[in-house]
């Protein structure tokens, strides 16, 4: 799980789920709270795809459907997510905007139910790795909106306002967690 956090960190060594990573970490509530949600999500896509493809695809010989089946697992996982959010944290839902219905096409989620299918984890396992991949998602995003916060008062260049900040800052970022692959 530490390597699914820190070394193969999504979006800092495998540029996953960029998207939401540069789009919500303007203020470390709303990021935090796009984290939770990408944990829940990540962590049932895991498990529900890999429910699906073990007794399902497997069993039928369907493999090659897997891309699909899992494209509407997350679909249907994120639509719920939306639905409790809009009821029961209506700030949060407004915060997280049109990135909300976005987690449905993160490449993040769908690479982590792919990935558990490549590496040929077992439920538990896939289900692990989709928590931990999560959590690193979650640190990665609250780290840079804490930043963003930071930065926000500093006094740049007019060229490296914005955007070009963030992504320098990002790369940066993406240098230091290159640092924890020494770790296992």
């Amino acid at each position: 799980m530490v390597a699914s956090s820190l070394v193969n960190n999504v979006v800092l060594s495998q540029f996953l789920g960029l998207c939401p990573f540069l789009g919500v970490s303007k203020k470390i509530k709303t990021a935090a709270g796009m984290g939770a949600a990408v944990i829940f999500v990540i962590t049932l896509a895991s498990a529900v795809a890999s429910v699906i493809y073990r007794f399902v695809l497997v069993k039928l010989g369907m493999e090659f459907l897997q891309t699909i089946v899992f494209i509407l697992v997350i679909a249907a996982l994120v639509q719920f997510v939306e639905m409790f959010l809009r009821k029961c944290m209506h700030m949060l839902y407004e915060a997280l905007g049109v990135y909300l219905p976005l987690i449905t096409t993160n490449c993040a989620v769908l690479g982590v139910a792919l990935t558990n299918v490549q590496k040929e984890y077992g439920i538990l396992a896939g289900v692990l790795n989709g928590f931990g991949t999560a959590v690193g998602f979650t640190i990665s995003i609250v780290i840079l909106a804490g930043l963003r916060e930071k930065m926000e008062y500093n006094d740049f260049p007019e060229s490296f306002r914005g955007m070009p900040s963030v992504l320098l800052t990002a790369g940066l970022m993406a240098i230091a967690f290159c640092g924890f692959s020494g770790l296992l």
